[in-house]
């Protein structure tokens, strides 16, 4: 790399966070970090009539959830604030004048009733090259006209003036040489009435004012491009102008189109980074955090929809994504999500992770269900007989809470049937010889042994065991539980499954 690697998430502060975009900001961080760069965020938020309390700060805590805090942000001022665009607003109408007096650009009169009857004239309308000359614009008004006009603060947008019989052309990072039609795209505002700058004038303005070098942004983006690339070389910036790659969408599951909120609600699983609350409707939308995903799997699994390093590695820390990475291995095409592979990318973190990484997560997870632990290195032996058989955080709740709370409710159909004095007489004799200083495998053979003495067979004793510990057909190693629970406990539970069982 020739210059300084500087890249940008901008978001716009809308609503919660859709995994597209936390990808976005994984793909712009990893690159960064590859090439010793500088990771910004900028938030982008011109619209005000879309701006949501509390959308900012819910996108930084979901990047530091995700382990992807950014070098420069509003919360980390840097040396090319500010980093909100409303902040910036001064600076934008002098490059939206400077285009017009160059001719790039114009103003534009119309109001928003007279472009509501024009669509309704016209069901296709867009006001560019074939219609500029029949509204009310710089254009089409003599020059005292406008001056008269603006003297007046008569209310106005500037829009881009798009060359005819054009072609431009660049090459994305991804998708190799791009070629537009310029006869194809409208005069897209830059300016709005309230002196706001639209996408597409700020995002150029701010890109060079941050010396942004690569741009990575969702392909949806890719037809405004045109206009970028245009602005670039219309304000005299062509030479600094950054690299660009459009990333491949994240797809419905079944391939059909862009992954949505709504596909999630649909299909029952997450799209956003966190839980999301909309301020104005109450509304809760969930997130991959609180269902119980680790940040590290979600990094993982966001990371390979739409890249790979060229092995069948699966598997990767942030640190190995960052080694590994490279633009060239990002795919052209979209990536279907598919919520069971998510699911087995937590699972293998959670198998995988020490005992001590996940300590604090199951601490939390419990204490939500009403379950406090206060001795940790019971808790850790806990995790460590049932990680494997976690595949969310939230799992660990009905996996490991009767280690520390006896069930009081359990399903005894499958065994009540097949209940007989002599069971009784095997498990009071079980309880009452119960040698807890021998190993899990010394306490089974003891207890077969005990089952054949009294001519039962010990998978006639076994599973009622397992249910008067854990109440179900759960759990790790039955004798690791009994080492466990020690002997006090478990004759207490042998009792009380006895009670119930005899009554």
């Amino acid at each position: 790399m020739n210059k300084e690697v500087r890249v940008r998430f901008a978001p716009s502060p809308t609503g919660g966070l859709h995994l597209g975009g936390v990808r976005t900001a994984l793909f712009n961080y990893l690159f960064a970090k590859k090439h010793n760069g500088t990771f910004i965020l900028r938030v982008e938020d011109t619209d005000q009539t879309r701006f949501v309390a509390g959308a900012e700060e819910y996108i930084v805590d979901c990047l530091a959830w995700c382990g992807i805090a950014p070098d420069e942000s509003p919360q980390k001022p840097g040396a090319f604030g500010p980093y909100r665009q409303s902040e910036r607003k001064p600076s934008y109408r002098q490059y939206a004048e400077q285009l017009v007096n160059s001719g790039y650009a114009y103003y534009a009169f119309d109001t928003a009733e007279e472009l509501t009857e024009k669509r309704a004239q016209e069901p296709n309308f867009l006001y560019g090259q074939k219609s500029r000359m029949q509204m009310r614009n710089s254009l089409t008004l003599t020059q005292s006209e406008v001056s008269e006009l603006l003297a007046q603060n008569a209310p106005h947008v500037i829009r881009i003036k798009m060359p005819s019989n054009e072609q431009v052309t660049f090459t994305d990072m991804i998708r190799g040489e791009v070629t537009f039609d310029t006869n194809l795209v409208d005069d897209k505002v830059l300016l709005k009435a309230d002196g706001m700058p639209t996408y597409h004038l700020a995002v150029v303005v701010d890109d060079r004012a941050m010396q942004i070098s690569h741009i990575f942004r969702g392909e949806e983006w890719l037809p405004s491009a045109p206009i970028h690339l245009l602005l670039w070389e219309y304000l005299g910036w062509g030479d600094e102008m950054p690299a660009w790659a459009h990333l491949p969408l994240i797809l419905k599951p079944d391939g059909n189109g862009k992954l949505s909120k709504r596909d999630g609600d649909r299909l029952g699983f997450p799209v956003y980074a966190m839980n999301w609350t909309d301020p104005k409707t109450g509304d809760l939308t969930k997130g991959f955090k609180e269902l119980g995903f680790m940040p590290e799997a979600f990094v993982n699994l966001l990371a390979l929809l739409g890249w790979n390093d060229g092995t069948d590695k699966e598997i990767f820390t942030l640190n190995e994504l960052i080694d590994s990475f490279s633009v060239e291995r990002i795919s052209k095409a979209g990536a279907k999500f598919d919520f069971e592979k998510a699911k087995w990318f937590n699972h293998e973190w959670i198998k995988n992770s020490p005992v001590e990484q996940l300590l604090t997560n199951v601490q939390t997870e419990l204490s939500g269900a009403g379950i406090s632990i206060t001795d940790g290195e019971k808790l850790a032996t806990a995790i460590s007989l049932v990680k494997d058989r976690c595949t969310l955080l939230s799992d660990f709740v009905s996996q490991l809470g009767y280690f520390f709370v006896a069930p009081q409710d359990y399903d005894i159909s499958a065994i009540a049937p097949k209940w007989t004095a002599e069971k009784t007489d095997f498990f009071e004799a079980f309880a009452q010889t119960l040698n807890i200083e021998t190993t899990a495998a010394e306490l089974e053979s003891a207890f077969k042994a005990l089952a054949e003495s009294k001519s039962l067979k010990a998978g006639e004793v076994m599973l009622p065991l397992r249910m008067m510990l854990v109440g179900g057909k759960f759990g790790p190693g039955v004798f690791d539980i009994v080492k466990f629970l020690g002997k006090e406990e478990t004759q207490n539970r042998i009792a009380y499954g006895l009670s119930k069982l005899n009554a």
